[in-house]
C-alpha cells in the first residue's frame, strides 16, 4: 500500500504527495508501517518532503486526541453507575420567535470499539451545518435507539415554553424503543419522569449521548424551518431558524406575524 521507505530519496516530492493525499488517517493512524513511513518522511533532507511528514504526523496526533476526547464523553455517560442503557436528551428551539421546540433522546452503545466511536460530536452550535447533517445521519445509524418530539408554536403560546420543554423531554424518553435505565438531561431535571434522571449542566459538552441528541434535534428543526421558509419566504427562516435577528424582527414589523410565530414571544415587538 505504502511507498517503500528505502526508495524515498529517489522519488520526487509530487509522486510521494500524490501517493499519500488520499490516505485516510482514520484507517492508518495506528498502522506500524505508516508510522515508519512518517518517520522517514520527517527525516528526509528535502524540506517539502519533511514538511509533508510533519503534517501527516500532526493529523495523526489530532485524530488520537479526538479519540481520547470522545472516549472521555462516553466514559462520562458510563460514570453514573452500572447501567446497560443510558439515554441523553436535549432540546433546541427554546428561544426563537417562530417554529416549534424540538427534543431528541439518544441511547448509544457506550462500550463501542474505537472504530465505532462517534467522533467530532459536541455542542451542535459549535459545528458547521454540513458537519451537523453528516453527524446526524451517523448518529441515527449507530444509535441503539433515538426518538424525536416537538411542541408547536400554538402549544408554546397555550401552555408556556417551560412546560413544553419538559413535555418534549418526557415524550422523547417515553417513545424510545429501548427503555433507558438512566436519563441524562441537558440543563434541567425532567419533572414527572419515572426513570432515574440526572440533569447535567452544559451536558452537550460533557456527555456523548446528550451531544448526539443535541445534533439530531438541531438538524431536524433546521430542516423544518427550511421547509417553512418555502411557505413564508419574507422571514428568511432558512437563515435565522426563527431566531430574532434584526432582519427577522424587521420583517415581522413590516408584514406582521405568520402562522408559525409564537405570539407570546412577540408582544414587545408588536407593541413598538
Amino acid at each position: 500500500m505504502f511507498l517503500f521507505i528505502e526508495d524515498l530519496d529517489k522519488l520526487p516530492y509530487k509522486s510521494i504527495n500524490d501517493s499519500l493525499k488520499d490516505v485516510s488517517i482514520k484507517d492508518y493512524y495506528n498502522n506500524e508501517d505508516f508510522k515508519l513511513l512518517m518517520e522517514a518522511l520527517i527525516k528526509d533532507k528535502r524540506k517539502n518532503v519533511s514538511s509533508l511528514g510533519s503534517r501527516l504526523l500532526k493529523r495523526c496526533e489530532n485524530h488520537i486526541g479526538e479519540i481520547k476526547r470522545v472516549q472521555g464523553m462516553y466514559s462520562f455517560d458510563k460514570g453514573f453507575g452500572d447501567y446497560n442503557y443510558v439515554a441523553g436528551v436535549d432540546e433546541v428551539g427554546r428561544g426563537p420567535l417562530a417554529g416549534p421546540i424540538v427534543s431528541c433522546a439518544v441511547i448509544l452503545d457506550l462500550n463501542a470499539s474505537t472504530e465505532d466511536l462517534l467522533l467530532e460530536i459536541k455542542d451542535s452550535k459549535q459545528l458547521s451545518h454540513e458537519k451537523r447533517v453528516e453527524l446526524s445521519e451517523k448518529i441515527k445509524e449507530k444509535a441503539l435507539a433515538y426518538s424525536i418530539a416537538l411542541c408547536t408554536n400554538e402549544q408554546i403560546d397555550n401552555i408556556g415554553i417551560g412546560v413544553c420543554n419538559n413535555k418534549i423531554f418526557l415524550d422523547t424518553c417515553d417513545n424510545l424503543k429501548i427503555k433507558p435505565e438512566l436519563i441524562l438531561s441537558d440543563g434541567y431535571p425532567i419533572k414527572g419522569i419515572k426513570t432515574k434522571n440526572q440533569a447535567v449542566i452544559k451536558g452537550d459538552t460533557k456527555s456523548a449521548s446528550i451531544a448526539c441528541a443535541s445534533i439530531v434535534a438541531k438538524v431536524y428543526r433546521d430542516n423544518l424551518m427550511e421547509e417553512y421558509h418555502k411557505k413564508y419566504p419574507v422571514y428568511n427562516f432558512d437563515e435565522n431558524a426563527g431566531y430574532g435577528t434584526p432582519k427577522h424582527v424587521e420583517a415581522i414589523k413590516t408584514h406582521g406575524p405568520c402562522d408559525i410565530h409564537r405570539m407570546s414571544f412577540l408582544k414587545n415587538i408588536l407593541n413598538t
